[in-house]
């Protein structure tokens, strides 16, 4: 939740009032058959505006009890341009699945939505198995009130509850939300729900992240949530019932409160999972919020192709991933706090790194290819579109001319980061693809070159333009009699901008 922005039309602050949107979908026999034998189930709790440091050391036992028994993963927002770090485009990118350049909401105001394209995770359950029972109760409304700029959930969803709140309010309507839902939960057969509790977001704009208040606040919230869990496992089906639970937030809160900036504080998001395959106390740098949506929609067997999130049980297999425990703190990037530990220049194996061309001197830390996560690179210097840079998943390779020619040095930026030799089969068609994060400016170079049986390295892309959060697929045509193939990545410039490679694959 953020204060009105313009095109939104202010909640008012005296308003209690409440309406069931939507009733239930008439199902044919063998459909409701259907439902009643469906029991992988699935509930998303949403808490608006909730910083993860915070709920750690509030008085909250639900939620600490979650992250003891499932997994607890944090992660970063984008910022503008690309969309700002309000409600709007947080609940929708968790609803959805797809990033804001997807689903088309910057801001409040919902101005571009494209909903139609990417519906909401139980409208998408909905077209696909409409027998299933879908559920979504929210006292902001924009999430599920066809009288705001929303709904982010459809009116296909068989039952929306919409209460509506106030910064004053939400304390009043969140337990009517918590007790809606837990009956909904415990008494009729959801398949697939998402509860939304706002009151975190209103204290966090009180009285700041930091205060007592906002920790009691967590308290309160940790009580309904408590209540939501209770009435999953007060169901009689439960033992017979296979149930994933997600908690998530759309956004964070600076310490003395406000959010839709581009700080860290203000970008900071989570996600908490319990379920089958979960293991217990469990710890991930490579979940998104877009995860959210993919992990529910795969809990009920739907698939979605298109989005950008990964289910949660889909193995990470990018090499960049495994030198996370090798990450090193600043040295001469006085901006980014001491304590964060986001970058070395020692590649993964396999992997290697030419400097023959670079300059010498220059900022420490990008000097050449170096390997980082989103929570280094993007404070090394905000609002310079680094933020944006979604599609990579915690450690990825960035060459970074803007930032090393902060410091003295001779020559110019030349770097090529190049992969392992890997086998192929001659005459076949290979596909090459990553995440990529490019800005351009004249004056640099960036290449993807391949080279066969170690011949001489052939540009198959290069780069002309700005590439905002791509993913790439580059078809290679493996010539006769070829059986390796090594990829580089050779990005040159002078004080110009930046580039990003991730998760590179030869499919």
């Amino acid at each position: 939740m953020s204060p009105a922005q313009p095109g939104r039309r202010a909640i008012a602050a005296t308003a209690v009032t409440s309406a069931l949107i939507a009733a239930t979908v008439a199902a044919t026999p063998a459909g409701a058959a259907d439902a009643a034998a469906n029991t992988d189930k699935v509930l998303v709790i949403g808490i608006d505006g909730a910083v993860l440091d915070r709920v750690k050391v509030a008085n909250a036992p639900h939620l600490n009890g979650l992250m003891a028994q499932g997994l607890t993963a944090r992660s970063t927002l984008y910022a503008s341009p690309m969309a700002a770090t309000s409600s709007g485009p947080g609940w929708s990118t968790i609803a959805t699945g797809a990033w804001p350049d997807k689903h088309g909401v910057k801001d409040n105001s919902f101005t571009g939505k494209n909903y139609t394209a990417y519906p909401d995770f139980l409208t998408r359950i909905e077209n696909a198995r409409p027998a299933l029972n879908t559920y979504a109760a929210a006292d902001w409304e924009p999430i599920t009130s066809t009288d705001q700029n929303g709904p982010i959930f459809s009116p296909k969803v068989d039952k929306r509850l919409s209460l509506k709140g106030d910064r004053d309010g939400y304390r009043n309507e969140d337990p009517k939300i918590a007790a809606a839902a837990a009956a909904e939960l415990r008494d009729h057969n959801p398949d697939a729900a998402f509860v939304y509790l706002g009151e975190i977001d209103a204290a966090g704009h009180s009285y700041g992240a930091a205060s007592q208040q906002y920790l009691d606040t967590i308290a309160r919230v940790d009580t309904l949530v408590g209540q939501l869990l209770t009435a999953v496992q007060n169901r009689p089906t439960y033992a017979q019932e296979n149930w994933k639970v997600l908690v998530t937030t759309d956004h964070g809160h600076t310490n003395s409160g406000g959010h839709g900036g581009s700080t860290i504080q203000e970008r900071g998001t989570f996600v908490i999972a319990r379920g089958a395959g979960i293991p217990a106390g469990s710890v991930r740098d490579d979940v998104k919020l877009v995860d959210v949506a993919a992990t529910a929609l795969a809990q009920v067997g739907v698939s979605a192709p298109g989005i950008d999130g990964t289910p949660l049980n889909a193995p990470d297999s990018d090499p960049f991933d495994t030198l996370r425990p090798n990450l090193r703190a600043r040295v001469d990037e006085t901006g980014i706090p001491a304590g964060v530990k986001g970058f070395t220049h020692t590649p993964p194996a396999g992997w290697s790194v030419d400097n023959s061309g670079m300059g010498t001197g220059g900022v420490t830390e990008w000097a050449g290819w170096a390997f980082a996560t989103d929570e280094f690179w993007s404070q090394s210097q905000r609002d310079q579109w680094r933020e944006l840079n979604v599609r990579s998943r915690d450690v990825f390779a960035v060459a970074d001319s803007d930032e090393w020619d902060d410091k003295s040095h001779t020559g110019a930026f030349d770097s090529t980061l190049i992969t392992p030799k890997w086998a192929v089969t001659g005459g076949s068609t290979r596909n090459l693809t990553f995440q990529t994060h490019y800005r351009q400016e004249a004056g640099q170079t960036a290449q993807v070159l391949v080279s066969y049986n170690g011949a001489a390295p052939t540009v198959v892309k290069s780069y002309t333009a700005d590439a905002v959060a791509r993913s790439e697929s580059i078809a290679l045509q493996v010539p006769a009699g070829a059986t390796d193939v090594q990829v580089r990545f050779r990005y040159s410039g002078n004080n110009n901008w930046y580039w990003t490679v991730d998760d590179v694959r030869l499919g």
